[in-house]
């Protein structure tokens, strides 16, 4: 029996969230995000994607191409309010559920109530209008990677079928970002090689595909040919605790960055502490002005967890980095975790 995926993703969720909180914003440019010039766009409604605003756009752009729009700041415990009340309505649904983000999940309805995908789908989407005044988009296959795909098909508040005779045909105008395991840099070194859809792709050898994309390769091929084994996992390891922030105003000045980076060190230092866990990989980041990132990793042969040994070897990345251009953003983060185990002493 083929299993039953759904991917469930909200339909501009930060901006319907505002605009159901507030009805007159109905039909207009929201942009959700940093209000001020150095924000960024965390959302925004499908009116004001047409003005080509979108996620991660800097404030300031989609200022120039949304002058109309309504920009107004995240109101986050706002939407974890709603997301908690969403995801309620999913564990009516499966306890299979495995969540990507605050307004996005894969669920495995196999075994499920549901005969059907269209059917369970049906019923979140009218629980969801009905209590919350939202939509979603839910795309239904027999694996996460085509679930995935389907959902953002016909999206907003659509409902998309992928089935297994409709591969590897329905896959071949796509174009070779929306696939899995191909990140910006690879899609433009195949693009160089002429390579733009997923039927471009499927003419390449698994042994081409291994050599330029190596294990990601082997991947690559299977998905486009709707392979994908992955379970949706009900418990999601935290890979990696952070902190990053966008400087009020752009400095290459290290003694200034430093302050920052003292302070990312006590917060991430007090989340360990709260978790009892540690880490021995410690990331920085940064980001130019002209919005390149940048990240360097160092990883220990010994595991830390405190404000102190965190601020240590930030400082030495970030002292013998080599800044030739003023920074906006500036991040830590720390990974390789461990569970620290307390040990009580027998008294015999």
């Amino acid at each position: 029996m083929d299993r039953i995926i759904l991917h469930v993703d909200m339909d501009a969720f930060f901006a319907s969230v505002e605009i159901k909180d507030n009805p007159s914003l109905k039909g207009k440019p929201v942009i959700v995000g940093g209000i001020g010039e150095r924000g960024v766009v965390s959302t925004c409604s499908y009116e004001a994607r047409k003005y080509g605003v979108h996620s991660a756009m800097p404030v300031f752009l989609a200022r120039k191409k949304c002058p109309m729009g309504i920009f107004l700041p995240v109101r986050y415990f706002r939407y974890k309010e709603t997301s908690e009340r969403i995801f309620r309505i999913f564990r009516e649904v499966t306890p299979i559920i495995e969540p990507l983000s605050i307004d996005e999940a894969f669920l495995d309805i196999t075994d499920s109530r549901f005969k059907t995908g269209e059917k369970a789908a049906l019923y979140i989407k009218e629980r969801v209008r009905r209590e919350l005044g939202l939509t979603l988009s839910i795309g239904i296959s027999y694996n996460k990677f085509l679930a995935k795909l389907a959902s953002d098909w016909n999206k907003p508040n659509g409902i998309m079928v992928i089935t297994k005779a409709m591969i590897p045909d329905i896959l071949m105008p796509i174009p070779i970002s929306k696939v899995f395991g191909l990140g910006k840099k690879s899609v433009e070194r195949l693009n160089n090689m002429g390579v733009f859809t997923v039927e471009d792709l499927y003419e390449l050898p698994k042994d081409f595909l291994q050599g330029i994309l190596g294990k990601m390769g082997l991947v690559v091929y299977d998905r486009i040919r709707g392979i994908d084994n992955r379970d949706v996992e009900t418990f999601r390891e935290r890979k990696s605790v952070g902190k990053e922030r966008t400087l009020k105003e752009n400095t290459m000045d290290k003694d200034e960055l430093l302050i920052y980076i003292k302070e990312f060190s006590k917060e991430v230092g007090s989340i360990l502490a709260s978790k009892n866990i540690l880490g021995k990989t410690v990331t920085l980041k940064y980001k130019t002005g002209d919005f390149e990132s940048h990240t360097r990793s160092k990883t220990l042969n010994y595991y830390i967890s405190t404000e102190e040994e965190i601020y240590e070897v930030a400082k030495e990345m970030l002292i013998g980095e080599e800044i030739n251009e003023e920074l906006r953003l500036i991040g830590i983060s720390i990974s390789s975790f461990k569970e620290t185990r307390i040990e009580q002493l027998k008294l015999f």
